[in-house]
């Protein structure tokens, strides 16, 4: 395993080394482990595992995309099924992956923002935390969001990240999940260059490069290039 130096952080003294480590699995709590096999079977997630042994079961999923995976079945947790909120997915197109999701057969809200704050997405109804329908304004990274449960209730919620914040990302690790959020992040690029070479008066010959820059800065949260 690769070790970084991230430099100064929580629990870490300037300049030490921080071993990577990456979320892989979260456990989730069903009370009929069939049941929860089929409905994340339904939504297309892929199935990695299902493994029992004297009263123990477990059973393992992976979103598309995902380096983190789900785990749920018997002996694995002493939590409530259903007690899992706030699962967070990130998409590029939320009406798009709702749209896949409830053509699946899921059960979910309509795509939704917070008028205020971004609470809401975990909280709804009570005056505080109010969900206005609709994507984000400009469709805003990290805006719109869409709500979803598995049969114990166990909840799920969509949010579409097309940039990140800064210092999110390691510039030096920058991936695409698929082809199409590659394609999506190219005709971002594209429109943006088109405006670069508008400023410039001229065609771009370094387009490749300005892409690039484009699609990283994107992706990081750095400044985007003009």
């Amino acid at each position: 395993m690769s070790t970084e130096d991230r430099g100064s952080g929580a629990g870490g003294a300037q300049g030490s080394e921080v071993m990577d480590m990456p979320l892989e699995v979260l456990v989730i709590p069903v009370s009929d482990v069939d049941r929860a096999k089929g409905f994340y079977a339904t939504l297309g997630w892929r199935l990695d595992a299902d493994r029992a042994s004297d009263g123990f079961r477990l059973v393992q999923f992976t979103p598309p995309g995902s380096g983190c995976s789900v785990q749920f079945g018997a002996g694995l947790t002493a939590a409530p099924p259903g007690s899992a909120q706030g699962l967070m997915l990130t998409v590029t197109d939320i009406e798009a992956a709702r749209d896949t999701l409830a053509g699946r057969g899921a059960e979910t809200s309509e795509v939704f923002h917070c008028a205020s704050g971004t609470a809401c997405r975990f909280k709804d109804g009570d005056g505080l935390y109010e969900r206005a329908t609709g994507p984000a304004p400009d469709h805003a990274s990290y805006g719109s969001f869409v709500a979803f449960s598995d049969p114990d209730g166990n909840g799920w919620l969509l949010q579409e990240v097309t940039a990140r914040l800064s210092g999110r990302v390691d510039p030096e690790h920058t991936a695409f999940r698929s082809a199409k959020d590659l394609a999506d992040a190219m005709t971002r690029a594209e429109a943006a260059h088109g405006e670069h070479e508008k400023r410039i008066g001229k065609a771009d010959p370094d387009w490749a490069a300005w892409y690039a820059e484009y699609m990283v800065a994107e992706q990081t949260g750095a400044e985007l290039p003009r």
